[in-house]
């Protein structure tokens, strides 16, 4: 049996057994899977055809995360094959991504007073045409609520998928207010656990607490707090159409809010392992990440500062009369 035969039959089965967006990664394979592979015996694929085929997917410009994801699906495919017989070992064990080649997509994070500006922005913006989710006679409320929902992503750093989950259960008020992060609703999925698997503390900052307190207001405690204003879930694409985030975030991505969120609180001196615990990193390798962005900020306002104090660069500053 090939393996082009052989992906319909596990598909079949993982429709029941995994959660509906594992299912949509594992059903890529089939789109992914090069035709030299997919025509192999699948008693006769070895470590050396898989090695083939992610590097094929590479130099189609497939990114490295994909190819990852479809690598494990992959793996998952020749697990099912040894458990039903049809091959004694998996060959896509010992095989390895490739590494990027090129650079990664940079981080930009908003500065406090951008943050600032972009929220502004989304709740005064008048000029845009009405879309589904906003209704023309309550325009300003419902973009007013949209943007103290951004407002809140870039001082919390919660992930999209988990902002989308959270309910008045999960926030404290009291001894230190702030919010349990304790699950993830992904657009088109189940709620689940979090990326980490585990559960976090991120407290809520001055600038923010009484939004979200006014937020809460008028929910029962399993209420979704971040919700439209006509209750509905957050929808990504629907809300960066209300916003008109294309023309407010100067190619940002809604992501960099969660980017925004550690660097405001590494520039206001929280030390970086508690900035990994509130992002909910598994290395502080990560967080330090941010550490170098900033330093690389400071480096250029300090330069600045320099030209702009010193002179013009390059030219040497007159000699004092003696």
């Amino acid at each position: 049996m090939t393996v082009r035969k052989a992906l319909p039959m596990w598909l079949e089965e993982r429709k029941t057994t995994v959660a509906p967006k594992t299912y949509v990664a594992d059903a890529a394979v089939v789109r992914l899977t090069p035709t030299s592979l997919a025509a192999l015996q699948i008693g006769s694929v070895t470590e050396r055809e898989v090695s083939r085929a992610l590097v094929s997917l590479r130099r189609r410009g497939l990114a490295e995360k994909s190819v990852k994801r479809y690598r494990a699906s992959l793996a998952s495919f020749f697990a099912w094959a040894v458990r039903e017989r049809m091959v004694q070992h998996n060959p896509v064990t010992p095989t390895r991504v490739p590494k990027a080649s090129e650079v990664a997509t940079e981080m930009q994070p908003f500065s406090e007073a951008e943050l600032e500006t972009l929220v502004a922005d989304a709740a005064q913006l008048s000029s845009r045409d009405s879309v589904s989710l906003i209704r023309a006679t309550d325009r300003a409320r419902d973009l007013a609520r949209l943007a103290d929902i951004l407002l809140i992503a870039g001082w919390t750093g919660l992930r999209w998928s988990e902002l989308r989950e959270v309910r008045v259960s999960d926030i404290a008020l009291q001894p230190i207010p702030g919010i349990y992060v304790r699950r993830a609703a992904p657009e088109g999925g189940e709620a689940k656990r979090t990326k980490s698997g585990k559960s976090r503390f991120v407290p809520l900052a001055d600038r923010i607490l009484p939004t979200v307190m006014a937020l809460m207001a008028g929910r029962t405690s399993r209420d979704l707090v971040f919700v439209t204003a006509t209750g509905h879930r957050l929808h990504v694409s629907a809300v960066k159409r209300a916003v008109d985030w294309e023309l407010i975030s100067h190619g940002r991505r809604i992501h960099d809010l969660r980017h925004t969120a550690a660097c405001l609180w590494l520039a206001k001196g929280v030390p970086a392992t508690t900035v990994q615990a509130w992002m909910g990193h598994a290395s502080i390798a990560t967080t330090n990440i941010y550490l170098h962005h900033l330093g690389t900020v400071a480096d250029e306002t300090g330069l600045a500062r320099l030209n702009g104090s010193g002179g013009i660069r390059g030219e040497s500053s007159p000699k004092r009369q003696r």
